[in-house]
């Protein structure tokens, strides 16, 4: 998914391209209040096409940081939030959001909760209870939150002014609107957010701890702690950085959630993991050019059951460029080389380029909606292809590389 708070480029001439593209899309292309509910939501959808026996898409070795996106999802969907904020008096307000969401044809609930803000001990606080997504550090082209703790059911707060700080607290359980809580684990997850602490000229630092406690079968309760570092103006002006240093243990998932709880939601009982990475992406946009990049390494120790002390390491690198060559036009690029490696079994490789020409509202990197008409080529060595051979894992054709075409719109507001 991508990041819908992202600000959005105003948009340009050309309205017949615009009209088409939001027609495509069924609303305005940044649309954010009708008839007086907030709108908010993402989208994505298209036509795909692949060699017979191969995947029309998801061609991952599975790490976190792995799948390059651009031309490499393959599948539809919808999440359309409607929320509504109303002043209820002595400068206090009262919201509700509710996000169902589509994809692959499967219905789900992505958020759904109520909150309040405006009282007089901590009137910039605000204050929920349900299920609120609390997405807090992404990496576009690989489709990852990377720090992101608000996918359970729970009670908490965000945006307390500390002065030097803003701090953010949820307390959760291993439910969900989907899926009830699961007795036999009886997880439960404290998360501390502790973000704007300035740092440097242009420098902000967000840490992300997380405590999870409860009943399991396999592995253990455990915790985690994130570090990001957000830079501006990073060497040079309009180069921006985030920095990543995360580290986790036993049921606690690296980005800040539950990791392998076991219930209805994940599957079968897992066991904890112990996971460390570190990660740099960097973004820009100079004139017509944009873009974003990054290299990240992870580790993974299983904790428990038959596979009791396996490691696992992961290595991603690669980037999108984007090149606008007019207002409504585009070209973009993507590379990305991605390896695991597995105590006991060989290496496994996978390399991925995309070229993809894009209609687009504005000229910018970050602008959406945009309409992509693209090639991609995938790659891997036999190692990859035993390792997603089953079902419908790209290695069940017994090639070692495959080409897709596609057309696909995609779009935040």
């Amino acid at each position: 998914m991508s990041r819908i708070s992202m600000e959005k480029a105003g948009m340009y001439g050309a309205p017949f391209v615009a009209m088409m593209l939001a027609c495509a899309i069924g609303f305005p292309a940044q649309a954010r209040d009708i008839a007086g509910f907030e709108v908010e939501g993402y989208t994505r959808f298209g036509a795909y096409s692949s060699p017979a026996g191969t995947p029309r898409g998801a061609y991952t070795l599975g790490g976190d940081t792995q799948k390059f996106r651009l031309g490499n999802e393959g599948d539809n969907g919808i999440e359309l939030g409607i929320g509504k904020t109303a002043d209820i008096g002595n400068g206090k307000k009262l919201g509700f959001m509710y996000m169902p969401a589509v994809w692959g044809g499967n219905y789900g609930t992505a958020q759904g909760f109520v909150a309040m803000s405006g009282f007089d001990f901590a009137p910039e606080a605000r204050f929920w209870v349900g299920q609120n997504r609390l997405r807090l550090q992404e990496v576009h082209i690989v489709d990852s939150f990377l720090m992101d703790y608000g996918d359970n059911t729970g009670v908490g707060m965000t945006g307390l002014d500390l002065g030097s700080a803003k701090l953010g607290i949820g307390l959760f359980n291993s439910g969900t609107f989907d899926y009830s809580n699961i007795v036999p684990n009886n997880a439960r997850r404290i998360n501390i957010d502790l973000s704007d602490i300035r740092t440097n000229a242009g420098g902000t630092l967000r840490v992300l701890g997380t405590l999870v406690d409860g009943n399991f079968q396999m592995g253990s309760s455990g915790g985690g702690l994130s570090v990001s570092h957000n830079q501006s103006d990073f060497m040079i002006q309009g180069l921006a950085n985030t920095f990543f240093l995360q580290g986790a243990t036993g049921h606690a998932a690296i980005s800040g959630k539950f990791q392998g709880l076991g219930d209805a939601a994940t599957g079968g009982q897992q066991p904890g993991v112990k996971s460390f990475r570190i990660a740099d992406a960097l973004d820009w946009q100079y004139g017509p050019f944009g873009g974003q990049a990054l290299a990240a390494y992870q580790t993974a120790r299983i904790d428990g059951g038959i596979n009791h002390g396996r490691n696992t390491r992961d290595i991603s690198a690669g980037g999108r460029i984007s090149y606008a060559a007019g207002q409504n036009f585009k070209l973009l690029a993507e590379a990305g080389t991605t390896s695991r490696s597995i105590d006991g079994q060989p290496r496994q490789s996978l390399n991925k380029f995309t070229i993809a020409p894009t209609l687009a509202l504005a000229p910018e990197f970050w602008s959406r909606p945009e309409l992509r008409f693209y090639v991609t080529h995938a790659s891997w060595n036999a190692a990859a292809a035993v390792a997603n051979s089953g079902g419908s894992g790209f290695g069940a054709s017994g090639r070692t590389s495959s080409t897709l075409v596609g057309a696909q719109i995609e779009t935040w507001w």
